[in-house]
């Protein structure tokens, strides 16, 4: 199903204390990951508002990843669960959309797992190329933002 030549954009929203610590020490260890994928980082992934995904997703994301803290450990408590059933609810709605709800996922990371957090973006990265563009994407295949 994937398309040849197909370089994928992903925005990875990272939470501050976890996921965002677990890419910054996979870059500081010098691990490698696709360059298709984007951090964002936010203050907690109980922050995570659909509308935000919806709109990576109408400015030329074809996937986004829901990175936070590890399952029971969150800095703000509950805010990983939270965000997990915001993920869910959003795969919903983009199967709804005909946008495909596999296209995001929720991965939970401590801040010492700098190679989990290459896995999982090479992971991500494999995964939304054997799906292919986003029926989203602007024609051409360009982001908003790029020329």
């Amino acid at each position: 199903m994937g398309e040849l030549g197909f370089e994928p954009r992903i925005v990875a929203l990272c939470c501050h204390y976890c996921a965002y610590a677990a890419a910054d020490l996979a870059g500081a260890l010098r691990l490698q990951y696709p360059d298709s994928i984007h951090v964002v980082k936010i203050p907690c992934t109980g922050d995570l508002d659909v509308r935000d995904v919806l709109a990576a997703f109408e400015s030329g994301a074809d996937g986004v990843m829901i990175a936070g803290c590890m399952e029971g450990d969150c800095h703000y408590q509950t805010g990983n669960l939270r965000a997990l059933k915001r993920v869910e609810r959003t795969q919903q709605v983009l199967t709804e959309a005909g946008v495909g709800g596999e296209r995001i996922r929720m991965y939970h990371l401590s801040s010492a797992m700098g190679g989990r957090w290459a896995e999982v973006a090479r992971e991500m990265d494999a995964h939304i190329r054997q799906l292919g563009p986003s029926p989203l994407r602007p024609v051409g295949g360009a982001s908003a933002g790029e020329s």
